[in-house]
């Protein structure tokens, strides 16, 4: 054989080819970009009652502070006796009591007569005052009983 007509054998690439990668995440960018504002809209909804897992409290007393029909408001820890207490005195109350056992969950009980605003509102002075934690408390559907 003439060497002339010898072909060299070229190495096969070990390269992956990331152009296709990058043209499928900018398109997944485009996509979340323009969804994103539409799902921080809000619409007003008549919620429904749902089954929920029980709150596991492992041996924490939890801080309960509930806000009855007529507008009062009270505080209560562990086993302790309710107490009233001012609005504007909630976010200190709480905040001492968190200092003490910073483990306590922190629970808001509402009538659910009350104004949804006035809970949204409690939650938030909550954490303001520093309260990392603020969960809700529900009472279980008639459905949970299954």
């Amino acid at each position: 054989m003439d060497s002339t007509f010898r072909r060299e054998r070229k190495k096969p690439v070990a390269e992956m080819n990331v152009v296709p990668y990058i043209d499928v995440m900018l398109v997944l960018l485009v996509i979340f970009m323009v969804t994103a504002p539409m799902l921080t809209q809000g619409l007003q909804v008549d919620l429904p009652k749902a089954v929920t897992d029980n709150l596991s409290l492992r041996n924490r007393e939890p801080i309960i502070v509930s806000i009855k029909a007529d507008g009062s408001y009270w505080l209560k820890q562990g086993n302790a006796k309710d107490r009233r207490v001012q609005p504007d005195d909630i976010p200190s109350a709480v905040q001492k009591i968190v200092d003490r056992h910073p483990d306590a969950p922190v629970l808001v009980n509402g009538d659910h007569r009350v104004n949804y605003g006035v809970v949204v509102t409690l939650m938030a002075r909550l954490q303001q005052a520093g309260v990392a934690n603020v969960g809700l408390l529900t009472q279980a559907s008639p459905d949970a009983q299954r």
